[in-house]
């Protein structure tokens, strides 16, 4: 794959793994997802040193997936809130629940994870649809396309990622 240039010339699957590439920030945030927002509960539950706690917080705070908030009434204490960008990682984590539930090598066929949707009570499952028509999105169902603002390195990329990937028709010849 192309290494794509200049300042906005990111894929966004690229941009998202510069947020949540490691496992530390991951875990930070499904942890956030569960409701804990002070350093010590973040510490606590994940058993994570308090430096690379610090570091993923900050970063996690830099790209404004949370936000560092004092606690009122506590002076000098903070507590780490998730904005409506960390928000919106919520269907990614859940994508990955689903996965490691089914394909995990320690999980796999277990219910590790149990989402209730609070509207009707009812078992919640990840699930990609399609905008228009609501039809599941899988494999081999969906198309990648260069997007209006693409740089031309990448619809060049895609030209050839999409080339590769299609099937080639048999030959006719003996």
């Amino acid at each position: 794959m192309v290494k794509l240039s200049g300042a906005n010339a990111r894929c966004p699957i690229e941009a998202t793994l510069d947020v949540l590439g490691d496992r530390w920030s991951a875990l930070i945030l499904r942890d956030a997802f569960y409701g804990v927002r002070r350093f010590e509960g973040f510490r606590r539950h994940l058993g994570i040193s308090r430096k690379v706690l610090s570091q993923r917080l900050s970063r996690l705070v830099d790209s404004g997936v949370l936000r560092r908030a004092p606690i009122p009434g506590q002076a000098g204490q903070h507590e780490y809130r998730l904005t409506p960008k960390g928000g919106d990682l919520f269907p990614v984590l859940l994508a990955m629940v689903r996965w490691g539930e089914r394909w995990g090598t320690s999980a796999a066929g277990r219910e590790w994870l149990r989402l209730v949707h609070l509207d009707c009570g009812q078992p919640a499952h990840a699930r990609s649809v399609c905008d228009a028509c609501g039809q599941s999105l899988r494999l081999g169902r969906v198309r990648a396309l260069p997007g209006r603002d693409a740089p031309p390195e990448a619809v060049e990329s895609l030209r050839r990622a999409t080339r590769i990937g299609k099937r080639q028709k048999p030959s006719s010849k003996p």
